[in-house]
């Protein structure tokens, strides 16, 4: 494997600038698809079977299709309906955070699930309303035991953000794909994304691991 020293160094501010794009496409899908995955996960466990359809639905339809389609619809059909022509980085946007929503529910509803019924009844019985309990009480302690699937969500959707590069958003595997097509080489530009997504989703590891550790001896 001849590895050419050269390219990789002309290539260096690219792939910064991808693994930057890529970060903050991360980041977004997180942090949407979380605020989104909590009122759908609630919204699937509504006792009402008719207002707990719709939630179902998405989160049927959103995990059963695969992101690769999810992506070219809302590049080529969705976003032009409302900006009146296609942008990459906002499909992608748009994409992780509706996909990684109907997965973070589901952690959502079986993390509030799993947290004995007695303890939404004693928030109850000390006056607190619903919300009050599901805020004070049941969230923080669900949060707990959402961590390790969470953290996994995370790192799936760290690599899940590479398909933004079909819809030409310059993340980090758009400049690989670039590198590779001007010098048709393959070890250098694929070896070297490979390498920023393992470091990426290692420290996303490493920090909820810190995280799952510090909320257990509390």
């Amino acid at each position: 494997m001849d590895i050419q020293w050269s390219i990789l160094a002309e290539y260096a501010p690219f792939f910064l600038k991808g693994t930057l794009l890529t970060i903050g496409l991360s980041l977004a899908g997180i942090l949407i698809g979380t605020i989104l995955g909590l009122f759908i996960g609630l919204g699937k466990m509504m006792k009402n079977k008719f207002l707990s359809f719709p939630f179902g639905v998405y989160i049927t339809l959103f995990r059963g299709t695969p992101m690769l389609v999810q992506i070219m619809l809302i590049h080529f059909a969705v976003v032009p309906l409302f900006t009146g022509g296609t942008n990459g980085i906002a499909a992608a946007i748009l994409t992780l955070s509706l996909n990684s929503a109907a997965y973070i529910a589901e952690i959502f509803r079986a993390g509030i699930q799993s947290i004995d019924k007695g303890q939404m009844e004693a928030a109850r019985s000390l006056g607190m309303t619903h919300v009050q309990a599901m805020r004070y009480v049941i969230l923080p302690q669900a949060f707990k035991r959402m961590i390790p699937p969470l953290g996994n969500e995370f790192i799936v959707l760290i690599k899940e953000s590479s398909l933004a590069s079909l819809v030409a958003a310059p993340e980090l595997m758009y400049w690989g794909r670039a590198m590779q097509g001007q010098y048709f080489r393959v070890w250098e530009p694929y070896i070297t994304a490979a390498l920023i997504y393992l470091v990426l989703t290692l420290s996303l590891s490493y920090v909820l691991s810190r995280l799952e550790r510090r909320l257990a001896t509390e």
